[in-house]
């Protein structure tokens, strides 16, 4: 190959590829690469996080259920407050309820259906006072039906659980209750006047004072593990995806390419005509101007037409002879 040819070669090389630096090539790439990222960085991390505290919550649970329930001081601290390891860990509590600072926790579900839950603060023997979610009652004509806790001495069981976050709802009365949004026991404290323990109670089933009591998380992983790792797979198959284009279109072009050098490479005969070399000139030359017009030879692409090649040649061949 001549050094003239193997310039034009590179030459086209460099112009193929940069004919891939178009807004919507560009864009397509940005965007893969954005989303694989997300995928890896976030989305499923964020699932396989999701299942990890699930399996944890479960283990918890279980354990719970093969052990006693334990002394409400072994459990909570000096603050009223629980490891997060420790979270549904049951145990017994000794003194009464304090029905008079009694809140309400606003259409929280259970079980898909809506239900006032009645957060009563329960004083120990000792002195301290923790607050113990009695259960639920679904409400009657919208309004909470409950049943007012004992006021005599009792012993109850339920679960240790964390403090929930300070709800974005402000805190209301109706009914002629004062009515939460959440069970934080900051906001309850402030609302009823009571130094409550940080952490609260869980009451079991068939304790003094329950309503209908709160089921026990299900010990279901859910499907969270496949979410994690379908993120992972289309972070993995998107990039596939883009260089999979990428190399059909270089195909595609490669081809075209080389279909239209086909073209350009047909021989064209010029001595037709059986005279003397001036009159097959002007035979050859009236033989293209009078012979019919070939049919134009066209080619769809990505439903475009390309150039007609073989016309343009025929043209070139008139104007040379």
């Amino acid at each position: 190959m001549s050094e003239r040819s193997s310039g034009s070669t590179a030459t086209g090389r460099r112009k193929g590829w940069r004919s891939f630096l178009t807004p919507g090539w560009i864009i397509a790439v940005l965007t893969i690469i954005a989303f694989s990222y997300a995928a890896f960085s976030f989305l499923a991390p964020w699932q396989l996080n999701k299942d990890d505290d699930i399996v944890e919550r479960n283990e918890r649970i279980d354990a719970a259920f093969q052990t006693d329930p334990v002394p409400v001081t072994s459990v909570f601290g000096a603050a009223g407050e629980i490891e997060p390891n420790e979270e549904w860990s049951r145990v017994i509590l000794q003194g009464r309820y304090l029905p008079e600072d009694e809140v309400i926790l606003r259409l929280r579900p259970v079980e898909s259906s809506p239900a006032y839950h009645a957060l009563t603060p329960f004083q120990l023997d000792s002195g301290e006072t923790i607050l113990v979610n009695r259960g639920f009652s679904v409400p009657v004509e919208g309004q909470p039906d409950i049943e007012p806790a004992p006021t005599e001495p009792v012993t109850i069981t339920g679960h240790a659980r964390l403090n929930e976050p300070t709800p974005p709802s402000a805190p209301m009365t109706e009914a002629g209750f004062e009515q939460v949004y959440g069970i934080n026991t900051e906001e309850i404290s402030a609302i009823t006047g009571t130094d409550l323990a940080r952490d609260y109670l869980q009451l079991s089933e068939g304790q003094p004072g329950e309503l209908r009591a709160i089921p026990v998380p299900k010990l279901d992983r859910g499907s969270h593990l496949s979410y994690g790792f379908q993120w992972i797979a289309f972070g993995i198959m998107a990039p596939i995806g883009l260089g999979y284009f990428i190399w059909a279109e270089i195909r595609e072009r490669r081809r075209v390419r080389r279909e239209e050098q086909e073209l350009l490479d047909v021989p064209v005969d010029t001595t037709a005509g059986s005279g003397t070399q001036g009159d097959a000139g002007v035979d050859a030359d009236a033989a293209v101007d009078e012979a019919p017009a070939a049919p134009a030879r066209r080619r769809a692409r990505y439903g475009d037409e390309q150039e007609d090649h073989y016309g343009k040649f025929a043209r070139r061949s008139r104007e040379r002879f």
